[in-house]
């Protein structure tokens, strides 16, 4: 069974960089469509950033200007660049590939921004 694999989450202090990045943990698999959610304490689970296959980039308001989603060429891949990071990013991140119809999700992992 395909799994999602994230890293790079981490604890920054506020206007800090962290790079988060997600793999399918069979290299061969590719997909038609990535994307990075978040879930903070006692909130539901909100889109971040997504990326089609023909490159079409969708950001939250919240993070348009900060954050910046890539994938490599193969659909196989995503990075989610994020700079000036502040208090309320935190939350667990997720990553998500669209095989068809078919969602993978990875097990997320924590941003915490706080001085």
């Amino acid at each position: 069974q395909v799994q999602l694999v994230e890293s790079g989450g981490g604890l920054v202090q506020p206007g800090e960089s962290l790079r988060l990045s997600c793999a399918a943990s069979a290299s061969i698999f590719s997909f038609t469509a990535m994307a990075w959610y978040r879930q903070a304490p006692g909130k539901q689970r909100e889109l971040v950033a997504s990326i089609s296959g023909g490159g079409t980039l969708n950001y939250a308001d919240s993070v348009n200007g900060r954050f910046t989603i890539s994938r490599n060429k193969a659909m196989t891949t995503t990075t989610l660049q994020m700079n000036s990071l502040k208090p309320e990013d935190t939350a667990v991140y997720f990553c998500r590939g669209l095989r068809g119809s078919i969602e993978y999700w990875g097990q997320g992992t924590q941003v915490t921004v706080s001085s």
